[in-house]
């Protein structure tokens, strides 16, 4: 603490240098005090961050514990082999993210002392194998004299690339300089799981045949056995836990560039989770999904995994964003709807779902004739579908916004001669009930007329459902909420998945954090390009 001099006081002092001592003092009293509570300040701070790791350890230790517990413990008579497979190794991935974050909440690595995982099986010796050598780039020591190789370690790592295993045998020269004695090795390049056996491109495979192509990893194991390599269950499950806390900052980072555009997508479809806790029955939870307007030149989309479908779910989602949110007219979004700021975009293709449903159960001529109505309204969307915002705006503003008045005035007359819980007084109270939300896309050329785009990016894990019938926990659910945008978004923007996720597994390790956005979906580049 740099503690300013005090002077010393003197009696030969005369009253006004005096008083000119005292105010000096004062400066220097003032100074000090400011100094302390600056240091009270920063140690409250750090008193906090302590009890907030420690709380969090505490937590993450309890739930590894009973996670623990129903791993080795008896499995409940409830659920069947498929179901109890999908099980074990949610469990298994759940406590591998548990300890990775636990790993990185340490204050201190993992000493020698610690338990050491079991031994592993050699990799099957007729496999092909690749050699790739790390030498240090000057074979000479500081003291200018030369080393010499006296040895090499030999570390082998399980690669694949679609259809073929191939193992990768890093070796790494030892050279000595006699002079210093000292040894010098090169440094093999970080990997997401530096013990481990996979390399990037083996978990890139891993996840996007679970996430991607939705085959479980007990199915995994068994193409992995015909292709002559035996991998555990249990380490396919802990492979996809640490990769699941390495690739969470950049979902996160998605999730702030999707908040960051002015018009969003939104849907949402239940999922069945178990509670690994009780081993019971499945119950429902929801998978959210957000993205930018699909005329938007930013490709992504961002799924939340939540317990339950109410609003707040979605609120917790959207923060602080302020902008127009195009959805279906699930209650749920009202919350998020009545914070100022927010405008609600209406959905026209679940107006139409309404009168197309009751045209074909009976063939209702006022069906058919809000159809046609609606006909004219897609067909003028078929036509700027490739402009720009501002002449969709006007073409819309001449020939949709005179049309829907039209059909606004049509429906309120026909609703005044229909009676009373009839279906075509449902079909139009859906309507004319949401009508300001459904006028507003003609407002806007930024906007969609309906929700279609969002429900094409949320289709393809209502389909892999029938696939992995639930997800296995809460924290499994995040975890392939995560994972699938980072896929679903490379998609979006025409890269291969495994290509993508495989370049970014490799350049994870070593990339800074702060330009983690270089490697999101749409701003992605190969290493090599």
């Amino acid at each position: 603490m740099n503690v300013p001099a005090i002077p010393e006081p003197s009696e030969s002092l005369d009253a006004p240098a005096l008083a000119a001592r005292v105010r000096e003092q004062q400066r220097v009293l003032e100074q000090l005090q400011a100094q302390i509570r600056q240091y009270e300040q920063a140690i409250a701070q750090s008193t906090a961050l302590v009890r907030e790791k420690d709380a969090t350890i505490a937590r993450l230790t309890h739930e590894i514990a009973v996670l623990r517990r129903l791993r080795f413990g008896k499995k409940s008579e409830q659920l069947g082999s498929a179901q109890l497979s999908l099980l074990e190794e949610t469990v298994a991935e759940d406590i591998a993210a548990i300890e990775q974050e636990l790993e990185q909440l340490r204050e201190t690595p993992r000493t020698q002392a610690q338990p050491a995982t079991a031994r592993r099986q050699p990799l099957p010796p007729e496999l092909p194998r690749v050699e790739i050598r790390h030498e240090p780039e000057e074979p000479q020591c500081g003291c200018g004299q030369p080393l010499e190789r006296i040895g090499e370690d030999v570390t082998e790592k399980l690669d694949y690339t679609p259809g073929v295993f191939t193992v990768q045998r890093h070796i790494r020269g030892k050279w000595v300089c006699r002079c210093c004695e000292k040894l010098v090795q090169a440094p093999v390049p970080a990997h997401v799981i530096d013990k481990g056996i996979p390399t990037p491109g083996l978990l890139a495979q891993v996840l996007v045949a679970k996430y991607a192509e939705h085959l479980p990893l007990y199915r995994q194991q068994r193409i992995f056995e015909r292709a002559g390599v035996s991998v555990p269950v249990s380490s396919l499950a802990d492979w996809v836990g640490a990769s699941g806390v390495a690739l969470q900052p950049l979902a996160d980072a998605l999730r702030e560039v999707i908040l960051a555009q002015p018009v969003l997508h939104a849907d949402e479809t239940p999922i069945q989770v178990l509670r690994p806790e009780t081993g019971t029955k499945p119950h429902r939870a929801y998978l959210w999904a957000y993205a930018p307007s699909a005329f938007d030149t930013l490709k992504a989309v961002v799924y939340d995994f939540t317990p339950g479908r109410s609003g707040e779910h979605a609120r917790a989602f959207l923060g602080k964003w302020r902008g127009k949110l195009i959805v279906d007219d699930y209650v749920g979004y009202k919350k998020v709807l009545a914070a100022v700021g927010v405008t609600e975009i209406g959905c026209w293709a679940h107006a139409r779902r309404k009168f197309h449903d009751l045209h074909a159960a009976s063939g209702s001529p006022v069906a058919e004739q809000a159809l046609a109505y609606i006909g004219q309204l897609y067909a003028i969307e078929r036509e700027v579908k490739a402009l720009d915002a501002e002449e969709r705006w006007r073409i819309r503003q001449q020939r949709a916004k005179p049309l829907l008045e039209k059909l606004h005035a049509w429906m309120q007359a026909q609703r005044a001669r229909v009676p009373e819980g009839s279906g075509i007084a449902r079909a139009l109270d859906y309507s004319l009930k949401r009508w300001d939300a459904l006028m507003r896309y003609a407002d806007d050329g930024r906007v969609s007329i309906d929700n279609n785009y969002i429900e094409q990016q949320i289709r393809p894990l209502a389909l892999g459902r029938r696939n992995w019938l639930f997800a296995g926990s809460l924290r499994a659910g995040r975890r392939a909420a995560a994972i699938m945008s980072l896929l679903h978004s490379a998609r979006l923007n025409g890269h291969d998945p495994y290509a993508y996720l495989k370049d970014v597994l490799t350049r994870l390790p070593t990339h800074p954090h702060s330009r983690i956005e270089e490697l999101l979906p749409h701003n992605w580049r190969p290493a090599n390009a």
